[in-house]
């Protein structure tokens, strides 16, 4: 599934635009299963990315945001766990990228234990990344399963998600 944004270019041509998230669910829904995407390295990966027709700016705009989530997976485990419940207050800027639909399924996940108060900030970082001015819903689930598949332990919590990630019925969530 390619999701493209369309925009005009100062000729006023309609242009479509790539974004990082596509390219990262294709790397997703194509490498996930057998792991190759650990043991390929980068020209191969981006020889396949290429011939699936992403730009070499945008595939390295998303491995770069993989880089970065390994990173930030890295810090997260070297961070001291807190069980202790928080509230995350938003500023104007957070606001602005994430509505209030995205901010309560966060608080949905965070309520059922699929995310705690690191995982949180750590899918809000990974959003931001992607550099859209706002993150959709449907963005916010997929970085958020992107997430859940790199922490350690959360096994239980990842199938969970991609299974309403990849939810053909869109009912509401209570």
């Amino acid at each position: 599934m390619r999701i493209y944004l369309r925009y005009r270019n100062q000729i006023g041509q309609i242009v479509l635009k790539e974004n990082t998230l596509d390219i990262l669910m294709h790397l997703f829904e194509n490498y996930m299963d057998d792991e190759q995407l650990a043991i390929q390295d980068q020209s191969s990966i981006k020889t396949d990315l290429h011939e699936a027709g992403f730009s070499t700016t945008g595939i390295q705009k998303a491995l770069d945001w993989l880089a970065d989530l390994a990173n930030d997976q890295a810090k997260l485990t070297q961070a001291p766990n807190s069980e202790n419940p928080s509230i995350r207050v938003y500023s104007a800027y957070e606001n602005q990228r994430l509505d209030g639909q995205c901010q309560g399924f966060l608080i949905f996940l965070e309520n059922l234990g699929v995310l705690n108060a690191a995982t949180r900030e750590l899918v809000i970082t990974r959003s931001f990344a992607l550099e859209e001015d706002e993150v959709s819903l449907e963005q916010l689930k997929w970085v958020t399963l992107m997430v859940l598949f790199n922490q350690p332990g959360q096994e239980a919590n990842f199938t969970w998600m991609e299974d309403l990630v990849y939810e053909t019925d869109n009912s509401t969530i209570h």
